[in-house]
């Protein structure tokens, strides 16, 4: 028995196949260009194997709703040559096998449920930051979707007393993504936030709007880990400074679990969304 997982985004595709215990057989990286291109490529890929399912994460917005007539789309992404694309069609079309759909991030969230970071835990949310930031949550084993994914990188928050900046997102300005995602960062300093002294006050605003995140996120949801991913995560000071913008925020309102594990880096690191793409595909085999 194998499964394909795809990891879709918008710089690369991350496609891999795996054994009935998850044990990756082979996987490739694809530069996401022109659809028909990429997908000529996944093609050759996973045409030396005979799957049983295929498990695809990707980047988004699209359209999770089975109900719709666009279920399967990647709908409105700047991404050229994806917007309105009919991906799982275009899967289906090549494999005659089930395919599982949902975000990126729901993917990540997925693997870290199962086998990362919340993998004793009833509930998890992920959140990754870096070019853009976005989110998934898993309670009870079931990824939380409605007549749409989640899009928790496009919450408002409130400024930072010292940053007056407006913002990057062309739908929001300072949403969360708009205000402390990696393009953001770049905007306001000059500087991408790798190159950014570990030590520099900036990262103490940073933790304070996505502090005030997870704080929204722990107040609707009341996860039982907070699981942070994504390029700018990798400045690992800035967990203290979140934990502790968080408390501030939170104010002792509700309780949460000790902050040191339950706000923490994936344990899955970087494959996070590629073993939750192959999870869902093997659910989606049964």
């Amino acid at each position: 028995m194998y499964y394909g997982g795809i990891e879709a985004g918008g710089t690369k595709f991350v496609c891999a196949v795996s054994d009935k215990d998850f044990k990756i057989i082979e996987r490739v990286s694809i530069p996401t260009t022109a659809p028909e291109e990429t997908l000529q490529h996944i093609f050759e890929f996973f045409d030396n194997y005979q799957l049983d399912s295929i498990g695809i994460g990707s980047f988004g917005p699209i359209d999770v709703n089975r109900k719709s007539a666009t279920y399967g789309y990647v709908t409105s992404t700047p991404k050229k040559g994806w917007n309105n694309y009919d991906f799982v069609g275009a899967i289906k079309g090549r494999y005659d096998i089930p395919v599982a759909w949902t975000t990126d991030v729901n993917a990540a969230a997925f693997g870290e449920y199962r086998k990362g970071s919340a993998q004793n835990s009833k509930s998890c949310l992920y959140l990754t930051v870096g070019t853009g930031i976005g989110g998934g949550a898993v309670v009870n084993g079931e990824i939380i979707d409605g007549f749409g994914h989640p899009e928790m990188g496009h919450i408002l928050v409130r400024n930072h007393p010292e940053d007056d900046f407006e913002g990057v997102c062309p739908y929001h300005g300072n949403c969360l993504e708009g205000i402390a995602a990696g393009p953001a960062i770049e905007k306001r300093l000059n500087i991408k936030g790798q190159d950014l002294e570990k030590s520099d006050h900036y990262w103490e605003i940073e933790a304070y709007y996505l502090a005030q995140a997870l704080v929204n996120y722990t107040m609707i949801l009341r996860p039982e880990v907070l699981i942070l991913g994504g390029g700018v995560m990798k400045q690992e000071q800035l967990f203290p400074l979140i934990r502790t913008e968080f408390k501030k925020v939170m104010n002792e309102y509700v309780t949460t679990p000790d902050l040191d594990t339950y706000i923490v880096a994936p344990g899955l690191g970087d494959n996070a969304g590629i073993t939750g793409s192959l999870l869902l595909a093997a659910e989606k085999a049964i």
